[in-house]
């Protein structure tokens, strides 16, 4: 018995040991594994995912679009500064060492002895150019110079008016900018020239550029060569020639009709129309586009929806041709007319009712044309409904695509230019909001007059410039602040939109002769980009009241 005993426990005790042996080669593998992936994985950028886009622009829930109109993102906003495109091409900034380089290049020449603050001033003179782009280094430090014009005349014996190129350092895209100012020129106590006063944005009419008289019913073909990421400042609001005949035939094209988002908050259109652009994207297809924009009846002084607005009153065409295949809906619906009527072989067309057919669907689609049609009622008809749920995956919206409107960027450039590029903003929300005390039951009074003189004094030091973004109706609300700040509010410069300014002029040309309204919307884009120049930024929502941005309860 006891040698049986002492055969059989060897062979228990290894079977024990094997069975524990590959246990721990099961945990010591399935650690590896773990550590691998831990090692290798990569978790989506949170600001890129569509998910994280949706909760910043739009806060969209169950088909329901709610979103603070208070404030507008668009495209150039979104540019990281750190990973931007250079543009194709280099200009190399103007600074005090290439100035000091350029004027000591210059022959000695003697100073005159007798000089006097109004004398005569040679505008051509070197001297004048090396002076004035000194004094715009002192005055606008947060610009970047890329390059000045020669001075010519101004309108007296001792003015020179100039023009000049430049970036503002707090702007992520690489967009140029204009001014021509006025400055008249005196003598300090050694002869040598001195700024004695400079005339505000666009001043100095002797200096400005000649004028391309663009034609705006003109449209170069769409496959033209794609101009560099800096670009020349004259705007170019031609709409691409669509191709004709068999060219036409031949082509892939996405085309929505219109929908229950026309006349919603420009933020909804904004959402719609880069879902319909990013699905063309994603169908490699050409976006029939209707220039044609409903303004909803909160941004217009009538308080009615008002059909008819240019899609280029209020961004950047220019821009959005370069960065995206498109043609206008008036030809494209003109062209298509024209081939059905002259061929027996008409365009093959794929009709998409709605938004149930996913884009992944109609990948491999031969159509020539895929026409999504919107006829369900609200909510089922909204464009935006196209990239939710597992489209979401696959359609990215090119916000890169869309800038605001290089004339209200002009706008806010003179805004910015006239406080010096130094000054302070605060983001007032009122309007319906303050009146609407079960959503926002402290709004109106944390708002009010004296409560602004008390918070903001705390936050931004008294004696500056300070810029109100708001949608306040009353122009002297706000005067309880003018003691205490330099105040500045949008209606201060109406004079950058009447009908003597080149914003009025350039519009009604691109509105076939007829004036256009400086709405509603127009203020929030010009409001949203002053306020995002200032150096320090007071907001509503997160300074100036406890109350939520959506409501109570939503903090």
């Amino acid at each position: 018995m006891r040698e049986q005993n002492s055969i059989t426990d060897p062979i228990g005790q290894n079977i024990i040991k094997q069975i524990s042996n590959v246990c721990f080669s099961v945990f010591v593998f399935s650690v590896l594994i773990l550590t691998m992936i831990a090692v290798t994985y990569q978790p989506p950028d949170p600001w890129e995912s569509a998910r994280a886009l949706t909760r910043v622009f739009t806060e969209v829930g169950n088909a329901t679009f709610k979103t603070d109109n208070s404030v507008l993102k668009t495209g150039e906003d979104l540019i990281d500064t750190a990973s931007a495109p250079s543009p194709a091409f280099t200009i190399v900034p103007i600074t005090e060492d290439t100035i000091e380089k350029s004027e000591g290049k210059l022959p000695n020449a003697t100073l005159k002895s007798n000089c006097a603050d109004g004398d005569s001033i040679n505008c051509s003179d070197p001297r004048v150019m090396f002076t004035i782009e000194r004094f715009n280094f002192k005055r606008f430090k947060s610009l970047v110079f890329l390059d000045y014009q020669a001075p010519v005349n101004g309108s007296r014996p001792n003015e020179c008016d100039v023009a000049w190129r430049y970036r503002n350092k707090r702007e992520k895209s690489w967009r140029k900018y204009r001014d021509f100012r006025r400055f008249r020129i005196g003598y300090s106590s050694n002869c040598s020239y001195k700024v004695t006063y400079a005339g505000r944005w666009h001043s100095g009419a002797n200096a400005r550029p000649p004028r391309v008289q663009a034609n705006n019913t003109a449209r170069p073909g769409p496959k033209a060569k794609i101009a560099p990421p800096v670009r020349d400042e004259e705007i170019n609001d031609t709409i691409p020639v669509l191709a004709s005949g068999l060219a036409f035939r031949n082509g892939k094209y996405l085309y929505y009709s219109r929908g229950g988002d026309r006349c919603k908050g420009m933020n909804q259109f904004l959402w719609s129309f880069l879902c319909a652009l990013g699905e063309a994207q994603y169908l490699n297809r050409t976006f029939v586009m209707d220039l044609s924009i409903c303004l909803a009846s909160t941004y217009t002084q009538s308080h009615k929806d008002e059909e008819g607005k240019d899609f280029r009153f209020y961004f950047d065409f220019e821009h959005l041709k370069e960065e995206a295949s498109i043609v206008d809906q008036v030809d494209f619906l003109t062209d298509w007319g024209k081939w059905d009527k002259t061929h027996k072989k008409k365009i093959p067309v794929r009709k998409v009712a709605g938004y149930k057919v996913t884009p992944m669907q109609l990948r491999k689609d031969k159509s020539t044309i895929i026409w999504r049609q919107f006829d369900a009622p609200e909510p089922e008809n909204y464009w935006y409904r196209v990239c939710e749920g597992p489209s979401a995956k696959y359609i990215h919206r090119p916000w890169h695509a869309l800038w605001k409107s290089k004339r209200l960027m002009n706008i806010v450039t003179a805004i910015s230019g006239s406080m010096d590029w130094d000054f302070d903003a605060a983001h007032v929300v009122r309007g319906q909001k303050a009146e609407n005390k079960e959503l926002w039951p402290h709004l109106d009074a944390d708002t009010s007059p004296d409560a602004l003189v008390e918070k903001i004094q705390k936050m931004v030091v008294p004696g500056r410039n300070l810029y109100i973004a708001t949608n306040e109706p009353f122009y002297n609300y706000f005067d309880k602040l003018r003691p205490h700040y330099k105040l500045h509010l949008l209606d201060d410069y109406q004079y950058l939109w009447s009908n003597t300014s080149e914003w009025y002029n350039e519009t009604t040309q691109l509105n076939g002769g007829r004036p256009v309204e400086f709405d509603g919307y127009m203020r929030v884009e010009v409001d949203t980009e002053v306020l995002y120049r200032a150096k320090t930024k007071v907001e509503t929502f997160y300074n100036l009241t406890k109350d939520c941005k959506d409501g109570i309860n939503t903090c």
